[in-house]
């Protein structure tokens, strides 16, 4: 493989003698993904040392009429979004030295290939700050999650973590190194963010930072009604600022004693106890669980918070007596998902496939998608999470290229599938094809939808994704990556797709 490119690089002319970064040999990790349904073989894996290395990877592929480039971070893509089949591959993770928080605690200027779950440490353990705005798993690029979105739930205050930058560096198709906002190249700040890797590669970020708190009060309320969850959920996220929670999620689960998808996921502790003989013999198939978060500093006192945990929990309809809380450091609160990975890994079951499916549905037909999907489909679970939460449209910029449903109000639906050969239940093809079956039926039943970290085997179906963005999205592809070179995985355009 490395052959080849140095023949390439001899037979067209091109100089790559100030190129300093490495050729990998091993190009087993980038064959696969999270995911573990997609499988490629790249010709190479590329660790750049800086953005200037990059462009010239991709003045090299300019150079072949068929050579794309992909950037991968961490690998957590779910469906070959990050893979370059016989295309190059460029390791971000080689551009996540350096996280330089400016003297006024406004920001942080980060490696696009740092993680995430490094830049909390750096920024509160050094500065007493963090970011604005997280996801839930943060073992994730920074790059990664900006070029998608990034929602957890925070979100519906500060917007997802595209809202949360104000500087980019961006090594375009064209090979160009441009540094961009909303005042400079500013077209290309707004669609880089969250374009899914199609404009350029984001080598570095400016991230708005916050004064990190230092505890959290997690709050677990169960609901046996939809309407009753939902109306909770979305008076808490519309509350005016100050007056309601600094996190705000939910999920549905099983009725039943399963232990993964069913009781026992609820309590917040493994000594946690859930008692279901408070609901009576009329709930339905599954149940619903809002989930909330206060920060609170060291030397508030206990009576404070418990005063506003009571104020703000003032009027909930959860059911009496089905509440679980717990207290965590900040820091240990924002990494919950690394111990459920830890633990995991522990058992030898982090690697099996991850069938998961992520859309956003409009408020309008969640309680049709509640009905249709959940309580029928889905009623015996997916061996992992179901997330279910409100967002707000008014805090996405509609100039930055991610595609929402219509409405104020959306849902992120997140269906986490983990497909465990300890456990009984679906293969990997049934989660798969019913994953088919849930977006069927959405169209079927005239649910207004988008899927989030999108995936489509044609353009057809990108255009139906985009709707209207989809003449600007082309538009933005032709001036910042005419040849096509970047995120082939996506499936969006072919090279020299113009011409084509």
């Amino acid at each position: 493989m490395i052959a080849y490119i140095e023949r390439f690089v001899h037979e067209n002319d091109v100089d790559s003698s100030d190129y300093t970064g490495e050729v990998l040999s091993d190009l087993s990790d980038a064959g696969h993904d999270f995911g573990g349904i997609q499988f490629s073989k790249p010709l190479a894996v590329l660790r750049p040392s800086d953005a200037s290395d990059v462009a010239k990877i991709l003045r090299l592929a300019a150079r072949s009429p068929h050579l794309t480039v992909a950037a991968r971070g961490n690998g957590h893509s779910v469906n070959g979004q990050a893979m370059a089949h016989r295309g190059l591959v460029v390791d971000m993770k080689s551009l996540s030295c350096g996280i330089h928080v400016d003297a006024k605690g406004i920001y942080a200027d980060v490696g696009g290939g740092a993680l995430w779950e490094d830049v909390l440490r750096h920024c509160v353990v050094n500065h007493r700050l963090a970011p604005r705005s997280w996801t839930d798993y943060l073992g994730l690029t920074v790059g990664g999650t900006l070029s998608n979105a990034g929602v957890s739930g925070q979100a519906f205050a500060h917007g997802p973590q595209t809202e949360n930058v104000t500087e980019l560096e961006v090594v375009t198709g064209n090979g160009d190194v441009l540094v961009c906002s909303k005042r400079q190249n500013s077209e290309l700040f707004f669609g880089t963010l969250g374009a899914l890797g199609q404009f350029g590669i984001i080598t570095r970020a400016r991230v708005l930072l916050q004064p990190a708190p230092d505890m959290v009060r997690w709050i677990r309320v169960v609901y046996t009604e939809f309407r009753d969850f939902t109306r909770d959920a979305e008076s808490l996220v519309t509350r005016p600022d100050g007056d309601t929670f600094d996190y705000v999620e939910g999920f549905v689960f099983v009725n039943s004693d399963d232990p993964v998808n069913g009781w026992p996921s609820v309590p917040l502790d493994r000594y946690g106890s859930f008692d279901p003989s408070r609901f009576s013999s009329s709930a339905g198939p599954v149940l619903y669980c809002l989930e909330v978060a206060l920060h609170y500093k060291n030397e508030d006192s206990p009576s404070t918070v418990d005063t506003k945990v009571e104020r703000l929990m003032g009027g909930l309809r959860g059911k009496e007596g089905m509440r679980f809380e717990a207290e965590l450091g900040y820091m240990e609160f924002l990494l919950r998902v690394k111990r459920v990975e830890e633990e995991a890994k522990a058992k030898g079951i982090w690697g099996a496939p991850h069938p998961w499916l992520n859309l956003f549905v409009s408020k309008n037909n969640i309680g049709e998608f509640d009905h249709v999907v959940f309580k029928n489909i889905l009623k015996h679970g997916v061996g992992g999470p179901m997330l279910l939460y409100p967002l707000l449209r008014s805090k996405w910029d509609s100039r930055k290229s991610v595609a929402l449903p219509e409405g104020e109000i959306f849902y992120l639906v997140a269906l986490l599938r983990f497909c465990s050969p300890y456990q009984d239940g679906l293969s990997v093809h049934q989660m798969v094809v019913q994953n088919q079956e849930i977006l069927q039926s959405c169209t079927k039943n005239g649910i207004d939808y988008k899927l989030y970290l999108p995936h489509y085997n044609s353009v057809e179906g990108w255009k139906r994704h985009f709707g209207n963005q989809w003449t600007r999205f082309q538009e933005r592809k032709a001036r910042f990556d005419p040849m096509a070179i970047l995120a082939p995985g996506q499936k969006i355009f072919s090279r020299n797709w113009q011409h084509s």
